[in-house]
């Protein structure tokens, strides 16, 4: 038995053929574009865009998005080889599974754990603020008190400690079950609010440019300072390592083009259609997050982000300084919420569709490979998601679990860019509809640029990741290499 055993490249290629017992083909390439943006657009664009222009980076977060458009159009390209070669469930576990063997494919199973189930928490988190911005500011009603609203490391201005974050464990909850009943239903759900989504980022775009003071943006890249957070944390704040900082902040903003990937399996014509649905909604949302970011901090400070704005900062920005649009700010809140819940979504679908490869693979228990005998879908796997995502959302705090999928996330794409360099040279005659151009140079880059941004998230992120992959390795050794299915073909 070894841990370096990989899969067969005609075993996956048969199962990814074998749709008719599985998950169901529905998806097309607008449907996938819709996943992407539905994944993209979100807490990322709303709330990590204030926070990195606060902690590290000021009105210079708009290069940060463009670092880390680089790297993840980079990664991107070497995914959209992936999934149009490779077009079954799993996302980047599936293909370090076929290119580095089975130890390397449990970790990147274990770390996608990171991506998409504490992604899928910190927008859930999200919710829960945009949620209490709307009962405020728009149904002029009492927020649900701080206490039920917020984890127990969290405490109010006013002294009040956080117990449980009831609002987002709750819309976990409704997207679980709404993912259950089918992939198509969601997609239909999902591609309705994106529509709303790009339409509300449009719209701050243009009216919010004529509100640009610019005084907000001198100096357009601050002087390299050290900025302490409210939970005691030093971040790199202007210069060059500030605006590497932001883009490891940032970064969580771009996770989801990824995720369209995990939905290979029940794509139509997916060599075709998932490079479009991977690259086209990364396009789109890199013109508008760097539109957005110009404008956010050319409406408000540095010092709104760090203080009072700094939850639901875009409603706040708009309601402050852009006087005679209240109705924008009101609107943004119902809109954000709706796409927060697309976003949440997508996440939920990319992680049920790895934990269902990682049980068909014998790596995980078979129940999370168990498919709904009516629904067709892995509800199982959503079940336990449910729990998983649910405990994170209701009792950790926001910007912690953010940090922790954007590095998780960073992690995936380093070895997918590996996997595309190990792959060309062990299966040359394989057939790719897509191919990634310049290997190795394209993948060796998406290695270095993604490296980097993981460098500027700081040691306290490193620390938690080593932490996580420790879990990871003693679950894999205690259970994993034992029931798989490739190295106990017995069993």
């Amino acid at each position: 038995m070894s841990i370096w055993k990989r899969k067969p490249l005609a075993l996956l290629l048969a199962e990814a053929s074998d749709s008719e017992k599985g998950l169901k083909r529905t998806l097309t390439a607008w449907s996938l574009i819709a996943l992407g943006i539905g994944a993209i657009i979100g807490a990322g664009l709303f709330v990590r865009t204030a926070m990195a222009a606060s902690q590290n980076a000021g009105p210079s977060v708009t290069i940060a998005f463009v670092l880390a458009a680089v790297g993840c159009a980079l990664a991107g390209l070497c995914y959209a080889e992936l999934s149009s070669s490779i077009p079954i469930s799993g996302s980047a576990y599936t293909y370090t599974y076929a290119t580095m063997g089975e130890f390397l494919a449990w970790i990147i199973g274990w770390d996608l754990i990171l991506e998409y189930a504490v992604g899928a928490a910190t927008v859930g988190i999200a919710w829960s603020e945009y949620l209490n911005n709307l009962l405020v500011n728009v149904l002029h009603m009492s927020p649900i008190p701080y206490e039920l609203s917020h984890s127990p490391f969290q405490t109010s201005p006013d002294g009040v400690s956080g117990i449980i974050n009831l609002p987002a464990l709750f819309i976990v909850g409704i997207i679980s079950l709404l993912l259950i009943k089918g992939i198509q239903e969601s997609a239909f759900v999902n591609g309705i609010i994106v529509i709303v989504k790009v339409a509300i980022v449009v719209l701050i775009i243009i009216i919010g440019w004529h509100f640009i003071n610019p005084d907000n943006h001198t100096p357009y890249i601050p002087e390299s300072s050290v900025y302490t957070d409210p939970h005691g944390i030093s971040h790199n704040f202007g210069g060059f390592w500030g605006i590497v900082g932001a883009a490891g902040t940032v970064f969580f903003a771009f996770i989801g083009f990824d995720a369209v990937s995990t939905a290979a399996q029940e794509t139509k014509n997916p060599k075709r259609n998932m490079p479009i649905g991977i690259l086209g909604s990364l396009a789109i949302c890199t013109l508008l997050y760097i539109l957005f970011a110009h404008v956010l901090t050319g409406v408000a400070t540095v010092d709104d982000f760090r203080g009072e704005g700094g939850e639901a900062s875009v409603a706040f920005a708009i309601q402050k300084y852009m006087i005679g649009y209240k109705w924008l700010a009101d609107f943004v809140t119902v809109a954000i919420l709706a796409g927060f819940s697309s976003v949440i979504l997508v996440m939920l679908l990319g992680q049920s569709r790895v934990f269902y490869a990682m049980g068909k693979d014998g790596l995980l228990p078979k129940a999370f490979s168990d498919l709904h005998s009516k629904y067709q879908t892995p509800y199982k796997a959503n079940l336990i998601i449910l729990v998983i995502v649910g405990l994170f959302a209701a009792f950790v705090p926001g910007d912690i679990v953010g940090d922790m999928t954007s590095i998780g996330t960073l992690f995936a794409f380093v070895l997918v860019c590996i996997s595309v360099i190990v792959l060309r040279k062990k299966e040359p005659d394989m057939k790719r509809e897509f191919k990634t151009p310049l290997v190795p140079l394209v993948p060796i880059l998406g290695v270095l640029a993604c490296g980097l941004m993981m460098v500027g998230l700081g040691w306290t992120n490193w620390l938690r990741l080593f932490a996580w992959m420790a879990l990871g390795v003693i679950l894999y050794f205690a259970y994993g290499k034992k029931n798989s299915k490739l190295n106990n073909p017995d069993k």
